[in-house]
């Protein structure tokens, strides 16, 4: 499975922003999927997963009520939508995927992708 994310970019405190990951292979349709971050100087951590059909979201707490993690598995893509970004959002959006159920760390990912940048302004 290969994984390609995109949707970053510069946006002011307060905005919205999306984020598509597109994966290959059918595969894909059947694992659970998350999004993760880094900051500069920080270690990745887990933002947002989704279970392959869909359902039972789950989210960080630092994004809780402001991110919605959503996948369109007809398309293969698995979908980040963030409202009311913080400066402190700002890092590389990465999505992953094939969960092996074990906790939020990002070594329980088999697959990533190559990350996309958001940066929030002030």
């Amino acid at each position: 499975v290969q994984l390609q994310a995109s949707g970053g970019g510069l946006v002011q405190a307060g905005d919205s922003l999306r984020l598509s990951c597109v994966a290959s292979g059918r595969a894909f349709r059947s694992y659970t999927s998350a999004w993760f971050r880094q900051a500069p100087g920080k270690e990745r951590e887990f933002v947002a997963r989704v279970r392959s059909g869909g359902y039972d979201p789950a989210y960080s707490d630092s994004v809780k009520g402001r991110f919605t993690i959503s996948r369109d598995n007809a398309k293969n893509t698995m979908y980040l939508q963030m409202n009311s970004l913080k400066p402190d959002d700002t890092a590389v959006y990465y999505c992953a995927a094939q969960w092996n159920g074990a906790g939020n760390g990002a070594s329980n990912y088999a697959y990533w992708g190559q990350g996309t940048l958001v940066t929030v302004s002030s």
